[in-house]
């Protein structure tokens, strides 16, 4: 009886879930489009927990942090993403990193994302209106949706002394500088979602 008692307690600790995923102390900043060609979708921005990740469903494009996440020297940031439907046109989602006054008109941060047509993007934001391209390109590594509409992407951003590799599902896909745009690398870490769009997130992680 013992015996069978302890493997019982055994399966049962085999099978307790990891922790949920709560959006206590998450914040989120909402830009609304405004151009008459790419609109928003009606509806309100949706951000809830799911299992130890998140779920956003974004009419809107919004950004999401916490201002308990902050990162500084060198670091590796790291976030699943799930697509879990295609959008009806072009729409990035991803990694945010070296952000400040998130909340505020002089928000500055630092965008790695990618996109249904297998294409990535990396841009700086310096304040309301200002956005600053640094890279737009197709990789191989960026996997597009499958048979059933879902795609899954693992990025990574690897901040080094004089550089940042931006990597997608474990291939370095572009690197730049520790300068110019791409200087700022401290700062709050986060993730974004623009509009038209749904996704999950899971495994945002920060290491040394």
């Amino acid at each position: 009886m013992k015996r069978f008692a302890y493997f019982a307690a055994i399966a049962l600790l085999i099978t307790v879930p990891l922790a949920a995923q709560t959006t206590k102390g998450w914040k989120l900043r909402i830009d609304r489009s405004t151009t008459a060609s790419d609109p928003d979708a009606a509806g309100n921005v949706q951000f809830m927990a799911m299992g130890s990740g998140f779920h956003a469903i974004n009419p809107q494009a919004a950004v999401y942090w916490n201002p308990a996440n902050n990162a500084a020297g060198n670091y590796t940031l790291k976030g699943n993403f799930t697509l879990v439907k295609p959008s009806d046109h072009t729409n990035y989602y991803g990694l945010v990193f070296g952000g400040s006054s998130l909340d505020g008109p002089q928000q500055t941060y630092i965008y790695f994302l990618v996109a249904q047509d297998g294409s990535y993007l990396i841009k700086q934001r310096a304040g309301d209106a200002t956005t600053n391209d640094v890279a737009r390109n197709v990789n191989a590594a960026v996997r597009k949706p499958g048979a059933n509409g879902s795609s899954v992407n693992a990025l990574e951003v690897r901040v080094q002394a004089d550089k940042v590799d931006y990597v997608v599902n474990g291939t370095v896909v572009h690197s730049t500088p520790k300068s110019g745009a791409t200087a700022k690398t401290d700062g709050l870490y986060g993730f974004r979602v623009n509009h038209r769009l749904e996704v999950m997130v899971d495994g945002l992680a920060l290491a040394k």
